[in-house]
C-alpha cells in the first residue's frame, strides 16, 4: 500500500509541477500565440508528460479597418465653372491648336446669349481667321440645355442650334467632339 501512496504523490508532484511549467510558459509565450498541451492517452492520468504534444493556436490581432483610397470625383462632377475653366476651355484649346489653328480668345460668362438674348452662361471662343462660336449653357449646369452659334470673322451669328439635346451622360468628350463636329460640318475648320 505504501508502494501505492508513494506512486500517487510521485504522479501528482509530476502533475503539480506539469501545471506549475504550463502556467509559466503560457506566460512567457507572445500575446498573439497561445500553446495547447493535449494529452495523447485521452485524459489517462498516469500518463506521462512525454505523452502531451504542445499545439500552438495563433491568435490573430484584430485586423485593422484597411482605409479605401478616396475615389476622385469625375470631372463632369466637379463644379461648373471648375469643370468649364480647367476641363473644358484648355481641351478645346489643345484639341483646335492641334489642327493647325490659333484661338485669338476664349472665356466663360454669364452674358446675353447670340440671338435669343436670354442671359446664360456662355464659352464665346474667335478661331484667327476662321470663325467665332459660342457654346451657351442654360444654367450653371452642363446637363442644363445647351446650344451652339457659329459664325465667320468679324460677322454676327444667324442661327443658333440647340446643342447635345438627345444626350443622357455629357462627358468632357463628348462636348469637345461635337464642338469640332459642328466646326467641321460648316466646313470652318476644315473639310468635310
Amino acid at each position: 500500500m505504501e508502494e501505492n501512496l508513494d506512486k500517487n504523490n510521485g504522479v501528482n508532484k509530476e502533475i503539480s509541477d506539469n501545471t506549475t511549467k504550463s502556467n509559466s510558459e503560457e506566460k512567457k509565450e507572445s500575446k498573439s500565440e497561445k500553446v495547447i498541451y493535449k494529452d495523447l492517452n485521452n485524459g489517462n492520468s498516469e500518463s506521462n508528460s512525454a505523452s502531451k504534444v504542445p499545439i500552438k493556436n495563433k491568435i490573430d490581432p484584430p485586423a485593422q479597418p484597411v482605409p479605401k483610397p478616396k475615389k476622385e470625383l469625375p470631372v463632369e462632377k466637379k463644379p461648373f465653372q471648375e469643370f468649364i475653366n480647367i476641363h473644358l476651355i484648355p481641351a478645346l484649346i489643345e484639341e483646335i491648336n492641334q489642327r493647325g489653328l490659333e484661338i485669338n480668345t476664349i472665356n466663360l460668362t454669364n452674358t446675353y446669349r447670340p440671338i435669343a438674348g436670354d442671359k446664360c452662361w456662355v464659352i464665346n471662343c474667335e478661331i484667327k481667321d476662321t470663325c467665332n462660336f459660342w457654346l451657351s449653357f442654360e444654367k450653371d449646369d452642363i446637363s442644363s440645355l445647351k446650344s451652339i452659334s457659329l459664325s465667320k470673322p468679324n460677322q454676327q451669328p444667324s442661327i443658333i442650334e440647340s446643342f447635345l439635346i438627345d444626350e443622357k451622360r455629357i462627358t468632357l468628350k463628348l462636348i469637345i467632339s461635337r464642338v469640332l463636329q459642328r466646326l467641321n460640318g460648316q466646313k470652318l475648320i476644315g473639310v468635310n
